[in-house]
């Protein structure tokens, strides 16, 4: 039995934790040439649209192979916000009139971004982005323009816009966890768009990882 039901009874177990302990149980055994790229993705889509704590003991009862320490390691390093220590109290102010204007890369978040867009288009990628604070403050004034977030799923987003003949759209999945940066968004729209995207989905982020894990061992995807 791959996840472990000698203990609390499984349905008493958090849901995440299992499909998290079960998702680890695919990518180790996919990586080591346990079981094919086809059967990985079939189970991997079981797994990340199961409902009941039973599909995801299912999905890996025929898998023996256990996450080790190197596994976990390398899902920490994937899979967690890049923080950089300091103290930088700076604030940034993005000022856009009839142009656009990205963020993206590895670029060190301030604590707090004042957005101003008239009758442009701006685009802010956290996917890379190193943190060096909790929280992150976004304040916008948006006039006949677009503002794209692209965000990590790691990282909890927080809209708290006004929006005149605008539109406001939070896809960004807020999830626990005392590590996870949260990015607050505030300010007004008039006749704009503020969208907040993830950047890849899990089940994406995952089947690259897997991937990449498997490479480590000189397989190929099959």
């Amino acid at each position: 039995m791959a996840i472990d039901t000698s203990g609390v009874k499984i349905e008493d177990r958090p849901f995440d934790q299992v499909r998290q302990e079960a998702i680890d149980q695919l990518i180790m055994n996919y990586s080591h040439g346990i079981i094919s790229s086809e059967a990985f993705e079939r189970r991997l889509d079981i797994a990340s649209d199961a409902r009941t704590h039973q599909e995801l003991v299912d999905v890996v009862a025929d898998l023996t192979l256990q996450p080790d320490d190197t596994y976990q390691q390398q899902r920490d390093k994937s899979f967690s916000p890049r923080y950089q220590a300091g103290n930088d109290t700076r604030n940034e102010k993005i000022f856009c009139v009839l142009s656009s204007s990205e963020h993206s890369g590895q670029w060190l978040v301030p604590a707090d971004i004042r957005v101003i867009n008239i009758l442009g288009s701006i685009e802010l990628d956290f996917s890379e982005a190193v943190f060096q604070h909790q929280h992150i403050v976004i304040r916008v004034n948006n006039w006949i323009g677009s503002v794209n977030v692209l965000v990590p799923e790691q990282v909890n987003v927080v809209s708290n816009m006004f929006n005149i003949v605008g539109s406001t759209k939070n896809r960004a999945r807020s999830i626990d966890g005392q590590q996870a940066p949260k990015i607050t968004i505030e300010g007004y729209s008039v006749l704009g768009s503020l969208d907040v995207n993830l950047k890849r989905t899990m089940k994406e982020k995952f089947s690259a990882f897997a991937d990449q894990f498997r490479s480590m061992f000189g397989l190929n995807k099959s």
